[in-house]
């Protein structure tokens, strides 16, 4: 995985006690749902308002390493960034680490596909698009 930009978006959640499972730390489930919600949060970030109703992102493809443990409590600083974008795709790579120590939990590759929302129908990632996921 590609190291960082300095555009390369992040936040910091806590890890909630809900996402915890039997064997004490966070469950895998919940690093993918975390893996998406921060691709949601950066895109609402950089996408006008007025169009954020055109297009909608849908997942083709995770693959996720799991690296370290996180535990209920802790927060966790989630760090996203596009890197190619094709046709109706983009390449989003994630990595969560632990806020406190910013030891690596978890990286991610997403393939995302753009959809107009009215027909369900791929649709292609604009230059003006690029623009915002890669700003120089």
């Amino acid at each position: 995985m590609p190291d960082p930009p300095a555009h390369a978006f992040s936040h910091e959640f806590q890890v909630p006690a809900s996402a915890i499972d039997a064997l004490g730390h966070a469950n895998n489930v919940e690093y993918v749902r975390w893996v998406q919600d921060v691709a949601g949060a950066h895109w609402l970030s950089i996408c006008p308002t007025e169009l954020r109703d055109q297009i909608i992102w849908v997942v083709r493809e995770h693959r996720i390493r799991y690296l370290q443990s996180a535990f209920a409590g802790e927060t966790l600083r989630a760090i996203t960034w596009v890197g190619e974008s094709s046709g109706a795709t983009s390449l989003r790579y994630t990595r969560l680490t632990r806020a406190a120590d910013g030891v690596l939990l978890c990286e991610a590759e997403t393939t995302w596909v753009l959809l107009d929302p009215k027909s369900g129908r791929p649709v292609r990632v604009t230059a003006e698009m690029v623009s915002w996921l890669q700003p120089n």
